[in-house]
């Protein structure tokens, strides 16, 4: 079973054991949660679990999800950068590779009949090992609630975080940290600045501003400031400026794909730098049509993203298309960040299309015929 060591995972780990009798092996994916796996086994263990197996996923979530979806510019409805939409095809993949290897004739997860992570999980698991059978307790057993979880978890004697006072449901990787449910669910109420993990507020960030570097190589980021690293550290790196910096919070209302609406409150630092810096290299680096075709496919990889489509032809297909259109996206973005906001002051690339010669104001020889336009405008204008 996918097992986080929260409340949901720790109940579902003791259900699964009362309710079938089975041996049930705890499986947990690093993506970037760092102090929630402290102990993790142990607690595992002592919940029922015959084994805890976690495997470090934190560079080929990075690498092989997150930048990818830098390079398509993939924002759900406008806001939404899919920080959890992104780890769990990476975690259910692994899941069912640690099922196989470990013996396993079924999978579980504790995402609710309610919202997206249970058609990613096991949209996943259709694609990776259609033989498993899925358990999916939410979907089928008599608690209700995470309130009724609390209650269960205080009857078996299981440690969990979460309490009735503040019942957060909250979901932490290297892109970001999501929050929802409690006072959240009430779209009117403003969130508790106590809540916030990875940002400062804007009025507590720093009276100065921060000027940074993201260089990119064919769309992907490679190096801060000229220093080289990998994706991981790279983000983590970014996260932890951009914090400082009270940039990266997101406060929503989003359509999930069963059709509820679902207020989620994001915090996204070092992705929504990525963001900014990607589409300045872009502005100089990207042919126009190629950049318009490509921004014509984002909402759509955006949405299959987030509705779980990760392992899917379709998907395959329009990254294909986004990694085709990044070939000449190299070179450096410079941002500067002031509370809360970040400005793009610079961009730069061996292969830029921007020429200096053709857009002055100034004379510029022989380079550009401005009577040239006359034609082109008569022209445009004929449908008119």
């Amino acid at each position: 079973m996918a097992y986080s060591g929260g409340l949901d995972t720790s109940v579902i780990l003791r259900w699964l054991i009362e309710e079938y009798g089975c041996e049930v092996v705890a499986y947990c994916a690093d993506v970037g949660q760092e102090e929630e796996l402290a102990g993790l086994p142990e607690k595992a263990r002592a919940t029922g679990a015959v084994d805890c197996v976690i495997r470090d996923l934190k560079e080929e979530f990075v690498s092989d999800y997150v930048f990818p979806a830098i390079q398509g510019n993939a924002v759900y409805e406008g806001t939404y950068l899919l920080g959890t939409a992104l780890a769990r095809p990476v975690i259910a993949k692994h899941q069912v590779e640690v099922a196989k290897e470990t013996g396993c004739d079924a999978i579980a997860h504790g995402a609710t009949g309610k919202g997206n992570d249970q058609v990613r999980f096991e949209l996943t698991y259709r694609a990776k090992a259609p033989d498993l059978t899925v358990v999916a307790p939410w979907r089928t057993w008599d608690i209700r609630s995470r309130t009724d979880c609390i209650e269960y978890a205080k009857k078996h004697k299981i440690p969990v975080q979460a309490t009735a006072a503040k019942p957060y449901s909250i979901d932490r990787n290297l892109l970001h940290i999501s929050f929802e449910g409690g006072i959240l669910e009430d779209p009117w109420k403003a969130p508790e600045e106590a809540m916030f993990i990875l940002t400062s507020s804007p009025e507590a960030a720093p009276d100065y501003s921060t000027e940074i570097i993201i260089s990119f190589e064919k769309g992907i980021p490679v190096a801060i400031d000229g220093e080289k690293m990998t994706g991981a550290n790279l983000l983590a790196h970014l996260n932890k400026i951009a914090g400082q910096n009270g940039v990266g919070r997101v406060d929503m209302v989003e359509t999930r794909f069963v059709g509820i609406r679902s207020r989620g409150v994001y915090e996204t630092p070092g992705g929504t730098l990525l963001l900014v810096a990607h589409r300045a290299v872009e502005s100089i680096t990207l042919d126009r049509e190629v950049m318009h075709e490509r921004d014509r496919l984002s909402p759509r990889f955006a949405e299959l993203i987030y509705n779980g489509f990760w392992f899917s032809p379709e998907i395959n297909f329009l990254k294909a298309a986004i990694t085709e259109s990044q070939k000449n996206v190299t070179g450096d973005a410079r941002l500067k960040l002031y509370k809360g906001n970040i400005l793009v002051t610079g961009r730069r690339s061996p292969v830029s299309l921007y020429s200096e010669d053709l857009s002055t104001f100034e004379d510029d020889g022989d380079a550009y015929n401005q009577g040239d336009a006359t034609g082109f405008i008569r022209l445009q204008g004929l449908r008119l």
